[in-house]
């Protein structure tokens, strides 16, 4: 076949190249948009923070005032908090987290009267847990016993050496008064005793001044309140204050045997329910010092809004001061 006899195969334009399609990715394999963190509102700050009120951890079933929780239980209690992304810490670090804006996802433990059990019992179970705590102990009962529960059983105190211990391990210590008096009741002295001379032997101890107080039997008047903050604690812990709340009044939630994992959901929910917020100024945002200065003296002068002083002001005398279940503490 000649070359002009060839058949010629006629060129085409070539289509102009067009933009290339993006395809979405898969829901799943998307990174999800996050707003940006923003500080919490005056009202969450206001929120009184969840603090747990432990006593004694043992295995004794003897307990007519119900201030016991055997070694599984709060094993499982502070497993069931873990679980839920919450850290258990002691309540000077959850104040001090929460001035900050970094409170959230802490839960504030808390055992009273330093009975020996904690450094035996209760300290291992929370270094499993990666817990810390405030443990409120009683100066004027070293190695004691527990002889203001009426009823019983007897249950041995801490000595210096196991506060020390308890310190040393990185556990707060506080004052739960010298020897366990209803602060409602006592004259100028024992006030005076209970709250800034326990203060003083703490610090002896340990070689830190404690910032915390716990009121005996959780009763406490404006007379009470005033005493503890006049001795330097940066804040106290009580049961319910009611009107009282506040940095030197904080409520908590009584914790016993009884406690399973839903209990602890229901107290959780019902905690912000059944508890005043702070009062303006208390919210942490100031810190410690910046709630003292908000106390003044006419709140906190011995007298309740309607004049009545003493217990009658607030109605938390020691027969009256009850947890949710009805126990006497």
């Amino acid at each position: 076949m000649s070359t002009d006899s060839r058949t010629r195969i006629p060129t085409l334009p070539l289509p102009a190249p067009q933009a290339q399609r993006t395809v979405p990715a898969p829901a799943s394999e998307r990174t999800p948009m996050t707003a940006p963190a923003t500080a919490p509102t005056s009202t969450e700050r206001r929120r009184p923070p969840w603090v747990l009120m432990y006593h004694s951890v043992s295995g004794c079933t003897d307990d007519p005032y119900r201030i016991t929780v055997s070694p599984y239980r709060l094993d499982r209690q502070l497993r069931w908090l873990r679980a839920r992304g919450l850290s258990g810490v002691s309540v000077g670090e959850l104040l001090r987290a929460r001035a900050a804006g970094r409170g959230a996802g802490l839960v504030g433990l808390t055992f009273d009267d330093g009975y020996a059990d904690f450094v035996d019992t209760a300290l291992p179970l929370l270094r499993r847990h990666g817990c810390t705590a405030t443990v409120f102990v009683l100066p004027g009962r070293l190695g004691g016993d527990n002889a203001w529960d009426e009823l019983g059983p007897r249950k041995p105190l801490l000595s210096a050496d196991g506060i020390r211990r308890a310190a040393s391990e990185g556990m707060e210590v506080g004052s739960h008064g010298l020897l366990h008096t209803d602060l409602t009741t006592a004259d100028d002295a024992t006030l005076e005793l209970e709250t800034r001379r326990s203060r003083t032997l703490l610090a002896d101890i340990t070689g830190t001044t404690p910032e915390g107080f716990c009121y005996p039997y959780g009763t406490l008047d404006p007379r009470a309140v005033e005493a503890v903050r006049a001795a330097g604690y940066g804040y106290a812990c009580a049961i319910d204050p009611g009107p009282l709340t506040g940095m030197h009044a904080l409520p908590r939630v009584h914790i016993d045997a009884s406690d399973t994992s839903l209990r602890l959901y229901v107290k959780r929910v019902l905690h912000p329910l059944r508890r005043k917020p702070l009062p303006a100024g208390h919210d942490g945002s100031e810190g410690h010092e910046g709630a003292e200065g908000h106390e003044g003296a006419g709140q906190l002068d011995g007298r309740g809004a309607s004049g009545a002083s003493g217990s009658a002001a607030t109605g938390t005398s020691v027969d009256s001061v009850r947890n949710e279940d009805g126990g006497r503490r």
